[in-house]
């Protein structure tokens, strides 16, 4: 039996969804610390960005197989992603990090989310050395989980600054969201009252991808969430409710996805649940070992 099957006290995991004007920007605030499920994990795409600060030995990540798996020790930074990210873990993980709406990071970020896309760096290329040094300090001296949130969501807060055209891209990432990617970008350009260049290049300098691969993120995601591993699962229909042209479309956005096939996919989300059951990281991350 793996080491750590069944158990599942191994992982304390804490989150809280921050105050406004926050909470439009980010879905959620939190903490982890334990032992990962295994060394290395595969994050699918999503349509969100996140920022770790970590506190134990670094870990690795690796975007897509034509990348080289690189170091992260005071923590790491990555807009809304396009292609896998294979994360390899140390023995023991412990870090505060933030989950972000696909628009939300933009404003925390010196520069165009389309310069990071695919691309995860360091926090102290994005906020400077000794502001990271700093923060990581007194995040590490809090006195528990909940007063680490409680400084990250200050520092947030103390950090929040403008990003052109955000209003713009945020509600018409709303209503993408809202529909889960079955909207037709020409209809929401229309309703913006803008060209489809400008709102592409919005989406870009602000999310790092265009509205339609933002579209298909959230469909493909959606997509996922449907799917429950512990039932037969009718491939056709699952395509075909979800707007997919047919099933061989289908196919290819998963492979596209996540370099699996969807039964392969499932398979190993039944690995999962079937070695870590009731896992705090049990919805996403899959085995990449």
């Amino acid at each position: 039996m793996p080491a750590g099957v069944g158990d599942t006290v191994r992982v304390e995991y804490v989150s809280r969804v921050p105050r406004p004007p926050l909470n439009g920007l980010i879905d959620d605030l939190y903490y982890l610390e334990g032992a990962p499920p295994y060394a290395r994990l595969m994050l699918p795409p999503s349509p969100a960005a996140f920022l770790v600060v970590n506190f134990g030995a670094p870990f690795r990540i690796r975007a897509g197989t034509d990348i080289q798996t690189a170091e992260y020790l005071d923590g790491c930074v990555v807009t809304t992603p396009t292609r896998a990210l294979e994360f390899g873990y140390p023995p023991r993980t412990r870090s505060v990090g933030v989950h972000f709406k696909p628009w939300g990071l933009a404003p925390f970020l010196p520069m165009p989310a389309a310069e990071l896309c695919d691309q995860p760096v360091t926090v102290e290329q994005v906020w400077g050395r000794p502001a990271i040094a700093e923060l990581r300090d007194r995040l590490a001296t809090a006195d528990g989980p909940h007063e680490m949130l409680t400084l990250l969501e200050e520092e947030l807060m103390r950090r929040l600054g403008d990003a052109a055209g955000l209003g713009l891209v945020c509600h018409t990432g709303r209503i993408i969201a809202a529909t889960s990617g079955a909207v037709a970008i020409g209809d929401l350009r229309v309703a913006a009252g803008v060209s489809s260049t400008h709102l592409a290049q919005r989406f870009k300098e602000l999310i790092g991808v265009t509205p339609k691969r933002l579209a298909r993120s959230y469909r493909f995601a959606a997509t996922v969430f449907s799917i429950n591993p512990a039932e037969p699962i009718d491939w056709a229909d699952l395509a075909s409710s979800a707007g997919y042209f047919d099933q061989a479309h289908f196919g290819h956005e998963f492979r596209a996805f996540t370099g699996l096939t969807p039964t392969r996919y499932v398979e190993v989300r039944r690995q999962f649940l079937r070695e870590h059951p009731g896992h705090a990281l049990d919805s996403w991350p899959l085995p990449a070992d």
